[in-house]
């Protein structure tokens, strides 16, 4: 994945520099250190230090010219709020005020020179206040740049900013009508686009039946010897095996045609089409570990949210909650076809896959088991009239020991780390959750609870 991106903007005051020149060298150089701490976590815009109105103002234009995800902020020293006021009324992105200082003790043993130098909190305050009465989000991360985890609580910010910013105006495909009668992830697609600009890209089957006539032996062959070196593969009927190849082929330069953010694929919509003879299950769960995200049934909205956790968390899959294990409270994880091969315990098995559903070939399928480890699920349930709950909840993945009769599909158990499963159960329906929902190892509920923050949902912890 790649770092997010922040505009770095250093605050100071015109008046040191016409009266106390001799500040400026030290100041540059707290500057300095800063800047280059933050960008061991992310890549850093930084403004020159600024002091006047001109100077803000272009600062902010060179960080809406490098589309950054989050405007950092930190006071050198005191900066009067009129002269930043009106350039961050224009910033777009959140803003995430470090509330730092030179110097990490000052009592009374302190010289008294250093009063000029580590002063910057009432900046803070002068132009916090400004910020609130501009209606303008940003968050306050206070504590000592070096001997405490400020840094790491900002780029914690910075990444759920760059969640939310991939999750607007995202590019998000999709294969096929909505599942008839699935209700609970339908959201009026003029909605997505108001609310959110998300742009939905309807597959053209007709396009497609001609573009598949261009997949050539040599692709095929490449990405089949690509699939036996990586993956476990079984015996496959070789019609099969490269009539799924070419529809994966397809899809992925559909993909990359499209500038696909993420995209949604319903099983049902190969019912007779050329364009779309089996399900490119293969493809879907290797286009996931390459951080392209999915849902399926046509559910654009999961797929959105999936997108946008991939561009912060590698390690997110699409996935529905299938039974309980009452006994094992533990709960099992599996969908149709479709898994990021990244996140499997062994290498995925590459199976042909009965599909009784269409008229459509047999398509070519990874399975595996979910590998065992920390994670959040995290579903965003739409409640109608523009609103949107996004629920998390913090779970411990199971590793499977002994028996595994599931083998021949995609599966994983994960029991609630808060509570039992039925408690689980319960408090899930109750907040309005839906069946389609990401799974994400290693994230931070507190980076999600302000990814939700950040696009105004409201968000249900379990």
């Amino acid at each position: 994945m790649k770092k997010t991106k922040i505009g770095f903007l250093p605050l100071y005051v015109e008046l040191y520099d016409l009266t106390c020149p001799q500040m400026r060298p030290k100041i540059e150089d707290f500057n300095q250190k800063v800047i280059k701490k933050l960008q061991e976590y992310v890549d850093v815009y930084a403004a020159p230090i600024c002091r006047i109105k001109e100077e803000f103002e272009a600062a902010v234009t060179y960080f809406q010219e490098k589309q950054v995800d989050a405007v950092v902020t930190m006071h050198l020293d005191y900066s009067p709020s009129l002269e930043s006021a009106d350039a961050l009324a224009k910033v777009e992105v959140p803003i995430i005020v470090l509330d730092t200082t030179c110097e990490a003790e000052f009592g009374p043993a302190q010289s008294v020179d250093e009063i000029m130098y580590n002063h910057g909190i009432h900046g803070v305050q002068d132009m916090c206040n400004l910020l609130k009465r501009n209606h303008k989000l940003y968050f306050v991360e206070a504590g000592h740049w070096e001997h405490s985890d400020v840094i790491e609580r900002v780029v914690s910010r910075v990444n759920a900013a760059a969640m939310a910013k991939a999750f607007y105006d995202s590019r998000i495909g999709r294969v096929g009508d909505t599942f008839e009668g699935m209700g609970d992830f339908q959201v009026p697609f003029s909605e997505l686009k108001e609310k959110f600009g998300i742009d939905i890209i309807s597959y053209d089957f007709d396009w497609a039946q001609e573009k598949i006539k261009e997949i050539t032996d040599k692709e095929i062959e490449e990405d089949i010897s690509y699939c036996k070196e990586k993956f476990c593969v079984d015996p496959i009927d070789d019609t099969i095996w490269k009539l799924s190849e070419k529809v994966n082929l397809l899809l992925r330069k559909w993909v990359k045609q499209e500038k696909l953010d993420a995209y949604t694929v319903n099983f049902l919509a190969t019912e007779n089409q050329p364009g779309l003879p089996t399900m490119p299950f293969l493809e879907i769960s290797r286009l996931m570990e390459r951080g392209i995200g999915y849902a399926g049934e046509g559910d654009v909205l999961t797929a959105a949210l999936v997108g946008a956790l991939m561009k912060v968390y590698a390690e997110t899959t699409f996935t529905e909650m299938f039974c309980p294990d009452w006994k094992g409270n533990s709960i099992m994880l599996s969908h149709m076809g479709e898994i990021n091969v990244a996140l499997t315990a062994k290498t995925p098995r590459v199976v042909e896959k009965d599909f009784p559903f269409t008229s459509a070939d047999n398509p070519v399928t990874a399975y595996g088991c979910l590998k065992p480890g920390k994670a959040v699920i995290v579903d965003l349930a739409p409640f109608g009239s523009g609103r949107y709950t996004l629920i998390l909840s913090e779970v411990e993945m199971l590793s499977v020991e002994g028996t595994d009769n599931m083998e021949l599909s995609v599966h994983g158990w994960f029991r609630p780390i808060h509570c039992d499963i039925s408690r689980f159960l319960e408090q899930y329906s109750l907040a309005g959750g839906t069946h389609h929902l990401a799974l994400v190892y290693n994230a931070s509920l507190r980076e999600l609870e302000t990814f939700g923050e950040i696009m105004g949902f409201e968000t249900t912890v379990i």
